[in-house]
């Protein structure tokens, strides 16, 4: 929730993209979707078929627009694929299903349309070039990366965002997600990956860097935490109100959610003084 260095909010993102990837921006701007959701294209170069991954929020205008612009790059959209189930990914996938009879694929069972799901390694090629599955688990339980080989990109879905960082949702965890973004890192590193494509921001043209940017910062984040219960901070409003002072307060309240994902992870690595507990969600929640 903090801007990172380097990537402006000016920079493109409608219709930005790879040779393989093209973005299709979403009409839901908002403080925790930036621009709006980026719902991408994939195809191979001359291929009659691509792949739709994150059709956004269940907006009609988006859904047609989507459909038209695969219509005018000569694709047909033969499978639709969710990074992970948060309604401003998710939520136009049945529409967008109807409107082109395509299958959805999700880790989620309860978010698939048709006999088909996605699990780890999985290798998706219905827009005519390869596309890995990879599991991410950390924003939410059901989280995965989707690697791009030919054009040397991962799209992120909520793993990695253009502007800022990634909430840990009411349903994710500090400690998958940190294994998760080392994971990708090693991978990056690895294979010489290039471009990060997010699910809400502009491509992020230095993924080893963007990633090590946000190890960090998730570090610095932990400590500060760790810093305000030091001071004698206990519940989440103190602790959000010292850690967080820099940030735009009408994002506290998703502050929150981070500071007891951080608690969380405290607690786990029994690094949490006796007698203090974290607070559960409240009823309702959704994240």
């Amino acid at each position: 929730m903090t801007a990172q260095p380097g990537h402006q909010p000016q920079d493109p993102v409608d219709g930005s993209g790879t040779q393989r990837a093209f973005c299709v921006l979403a009409p839901n701007p908002s403080l925790m979707t930036l621009d709006g959701t980026n719902t991408w294209l994939i195809a191979e170069p001359g291929s009659p078929a691509a792949i739709a991954v994150d059709p956004g929020p269940d907006d009609e205008g988006h859904l047609r627009r989507v459909v038209s612009t695969a219509e005018e790059r000569g694709q047909r959209i033969a499978a639709i694929v969710l990074t992970h189930r948060h309604a401003d990914h998710s939520a136009g996938a049945a529409r967008l299903a109807e409107l082109t009879g395509a299958p959805v694929l999700a880790m989620d069972p309860a978010y698939r349309r048709g006999n088909e799901g996605l699990a780890a390694g999985d290798v998706l090629t219905a827009g005519g070039c390869e596309v890995r599955v990879i599991e991410t688990p950390g924003h939410t339980t059901d989280s995965v990366c989707l690697l791009l080989p030919a054009d040397g990109g991962v799209l992120t879905g909520d793993t990695v965002l253009g502007r800022g960082t990634t909430v840990i949702g009411t349903d994710g965890s500090l400690a998958d997600y940190l294994d998760s973004l080392h994971r990708l890192l090693a991978l990056v590193e690895q294979a010489g990956l290039r471009a990060l494509l997010p699910g809400h921001g502009p491509l992020l043209p230095d993924a080893a860097g963007t990633l090590d940017y946000y190890l960090t910062h998730r570090a610095e984040r932990l400590a500060e935490v760790q810093d305000a219960i030091a001071a004698g901070d206990r519940t989440l409003a103190e602790i959000v109100a010292r850690v967080y002072a820099e940030v735009d307060q009408a994002l506290w309240p998703f502050a929150e959610w981070s500071v007891r994902a951080q608690l969380e992870y405290l607690d786990g690595r029994g690094d949490l003084p006796p007698g203090m507990r974290v607070p559960p969600f409240p009823a309702g929640s959704a994240g």
